[in-house]
């Protein structure tokens, strides 16, 4: 190409696609059951994508300048990728067509699994809540353009009168976030066929041409990560010889690389050095960069997509003149895609209108990107008024009741090291070896039990006075019941009350908590067709009262066996929820350990003996630079200690993990000192397990045998064979069986047949060791 058409002086990265109430979530839902046919879930999504763009058109985009991305996705954008390109695990390779496509039906069969076939395996994307299915490439991978169904969405676009940009993540993100294929060859990285893959992305950009796009976003935030286990001279290099290629191909739109989620660092000298014409950078997380003059178009990520804060709209203006500094031209943009942001906050009739105006969803920071955009085109002065708005919201917040409790404050600043430590773990073993008897290789479970339609209809109609607080626990009594009835028929030795009261394991909190509210329609994806509602942490913390410890007595009054209690701990609290930014992390934490604190203490005089505080988003706050580590562990393991410190020996604490990369905060993870600790294992095929053996991790150990985010159920030889896996590398003293998360979200029948397999796989292991 010869001449770039101008980039959209404002635009946003991405936005929520999941629909205002829903809807996707729903007809995909209906999909998967059967209940609609695939043409109607087709009609569904073009109509979300038809709202969307009218939508943002609305609000301050552009109709014809580029400025709204093209970025749908059914299920995950990294899958989208790895469709479009070929990358189909070679155990789904039969769902493969004549043609080399693979149709809709297929797309969901890779991320949720069928029959004896395990899905493709899900971790965090970057240092965000949302999840994404993890590519298998291998030699052998045959790659080529398998998909049109981005050049399609283009086209619908044209065709609807509206010049869209085309979004997909890039081609080294890609491979970096990539895994071997099983039977790959030692040393293989998915990294090695990127000169394979180049020609797949140029014939994708030629076809995008072809229906009338002229710019494309090509996501690369794996740059921006020091996490990525690729050594960086290989990864600039990748990138440089990715967009030399991409750049100088003949027919393509104009290139705009996106890098969210931190600072380029040293990979944005590299991509100016290529022929992209716009490169994006993440001003919110990441900083300021200098040493680069440059003629290319940057686009500065101002406008705070990782959090729901109305924000300082002079500073992002300030950045955005200090960025001309290296370019003539600069435009406007979101830090990161909008799609981690509720829609709109004007569609939250409960909240209180004084937190309201300090608050910006998706569509509000849409319009913060109009209001900049303006802004540089013609000066601060044409923008005053908002920006004197956004000040004032600013002071408002800092002084309202509730932000700072003298009293909240003292108590942080009282602690002292005592408060973050317990006794010795030998001292704590001998304890709870003699207050619980469990047998060797015991079960439990992470703690939810299925949310069945009746538990919702339950708390729907307490919310809406349809029923007396009294007839809901009584219902949510005789659901407990039924579940520990349930649970000893099974045989399971740690009995767990199911959660039928909570309608999330954060929000539930939130509820009950001081410095908290919580949405009514701000749903955030957090993988596949999941949903939750973050709740708002906006003021300092306490709780008034306990939360949980009614339910778990009433529990253990039901059985003999042991009841867990069940709360979720404090980073994930903080990491599950739109966090105040006006402090450190760190004193925030500490402000949830100690209402934490309180409530186990409660549990403990309460005569429960297992307390189960989850994290199963340590790994996910990590900080992408390395730099940052140190503080960040410091913090979330002393707030996880803080919460937990205060029980006697023998109370047991347990604490679980989730769907992360646990090798890079295994030391983190034993600096926790939880007695036990259960972490998602079955998906990965116990991949986890050599890190454990390596750490020399001595504590009690339940690496997950059952994977609850696919439909499957595991047959007792699948769960055997894990089972053996994890007692080849761990003393069998420390080893517990379990789930690899809570089973909310799973049926009935599924969850049952399931663990009744866990059982006997155990019973078999059990057999085979006194033998």
């Amino acid at each position: 190409m010869t001449t770039s058409p101008a980039f959209p002086i404002g635009t946003i990265l991405g936005y929520p696609r999941i629909g205002r109430r829903r809807e996707l979530k729903k007809a995909v839902e209906s999909f998967w059951a059967g209940k609609i046919s695939v043409e109607e879930l087709e009609a569904t999504a073009a109509e979300l994508r038809r709202v969307t763009r009218e939508r943002l058109l609305s609000l301050g985009l552009g109709r014809a300048d580029s400025s709204i991305p093209e970025a749908f996705s059914y299920y995950d954008q990294v899958l989208d990728a790895a469709v479009t390109v070929g990358a189909i695990p070679t155990r789904f390779e039969r769902l493969v067509k004549e043609d080399g496509t693979i149709d809709l039906a297929g797309y969901f069969t890779i991320a949720r699994g069928e029959g004896a076939d395990t899905p493709a395996e899900m971790t965090k994307w970057f240092d965000s809540n949302y999840h994404y299915l993890v590519p298998e490439i291998g030699p052998e991978t045959k790659l080529h353009l398998a998909s049109d169904r981005l050049v399609r969405e283009v086209a619908e676009a044209t065709a609807s009168g509206f010049r869209t940009r085309p979004v997909i993540v890039g081609p080294v993100t890609l491979l970096l976030l990539s895994k071997p294929s099983e039977g790959a060859p030692d040393g293989f990285q998915p990294l090695d066929r990127l000169d394979d893959l180049l020609p797949v992305y140029a014939e994708l950009l030629a076809a995008l041409t072809a229906v009338g796009a002229e710019w494309v976003q090509l996501d690369e935030p794996a740059l921006v990560s020091e996490s990525i286990e690729v050594d960086r001279a290989v990864v600039l290099a990748a990138t440089k010889r990715a967009y030399d290629l991409l750049g100088g191909a003949v027919i393509r739109p104009s290139v705009f690389v996106s890098a969210p989620y931190g600072s380029l660092d040293d990979a944005l000298p590299v991509l100016v050095d290529t022929p992209v014409e716009a490169i994006g950078i993440d001003l919110v997380k990441g900083d300021l960069p200098s040493g680069i003059s440059t003629t290319k178009v940057l686009v500065g990520g101002v406008v705070d997509g990782h959090n729901i804060w109305r924000g300082d709209l002079e500073a992002a203006l300030s950045s955005l003149e200090s960025l001309r500094g290296l370019s003539p031209n600069v435009t406007v943009s979101s830090s990161i895609s909008l799609f981690h942001t509720p829609h709109d906050v004007e569609d939250e009739p409960l909240l209180d209108d004084q937190l309201k105006s300090w608050l910006a969803f998706a569509d509000q920071k849409v319009g913060q990107v109009a209001t900049l955009a303006k802004g540089l085109v013609e000066g601060k002065s044409a923008i005053r008024a908002e920006l004197d708005a956004a000040s004032a919201a600013l002071a408002d917040r800092h002084q309202a009741a509730g932000v700072r409790d003298g009293a909240v404050r003292a108590r942080t600043g009282s602690l002292t090291e005592a408060d973050f430590s317990r006794g010795e773990y030998g001292a704590r073993l001998s304890a709870q070896d003699a207050a619980l008897q469990l047998p060797f290789l015991p079960t439990t479970t992470i703690g939810s039990f299925p949310q069945t339609g009746d538990i919702r209809r339950q708390r729907a109609a307490l919310v809406s006075g349809a029923i007396t607080d009294d007839v809901y626990k009584q219902a949510m009594r005789d659901e407990i019941r039924r579940v520990v009835d349930l649970q000893e028929e099974i045989g399971l030795d740690v009995i767990v009350h199911g959660e039928p009261e909570r309608n999330d394991m954060v929000q539930y909190f939130a509820e009950n908590l001081d410095g908290f509210a919580v949405t009514q329609n701000g749903w955030v994806q957090s993988y596949g067709s999941r949903c939750t509602r973050p709740s708002i942490l906006w003021g300092d913390v306490s709780r008034p009262a306990p939360i949980t410890v009614e339910w778990s007595t009433y529990t253990q009054s039901l059985t003999e066996k042991p009841v867990k209690g069940m709360l979720t701990g404090p980073v994930t609290i903080l990491a599950w929820s739109f966090v105040r930014d006006d402090q450190p992390l760190r004193e925030t934490a500490n402000q949830v350990a100690l209402a934490l604190r309180d409530e186990i203490k409660d549990l403990e005089s309460a005569g429960i003996g297992i307390i189960q505080v989850d994290e199963p988003a340590l790994r996910e706050l990590l900080p992408l630079k390395k730099k940052d580590h140190d503080d960040y562990l410091d913090w979330s393991v002393g707030s996880f200690r803080l919460a937990t410190a205060g029980v006697a020996d023998r109370t047991q604490i347990h604490t679980h993990l989730c769907y992360s990369e646990f090798g890079v905060v295994i030391d983190a993870i034993n600096r926790l000192d939880a007695d036990v600790t259960s972490i998602e294992a079955a998906r990965s095929k116990m991949e986890v397990v050599p890190d454990i053996q390596s750490s020399g991790f001595g504590r009690g150990i339940g690496p997950g045998v059952y994977d609850i985010h696919s439909p499957r159920v595991p047959s007792v030889d699948e769960v055997s064979e894990l089972i053996e896996i994890a007692l080849g590398s761990i003393p069998e003293r420390q080893v517990w069986i379990n789930p690899d998360c809570g089973l909310k979200t799973r049926g009935y029948d599924e969850t049952v047949e399931s663990l009744k397999n866990i059982l006997t796989a155990t019973r078999a292991a059990r057999s085979r060791s006194r033998a």
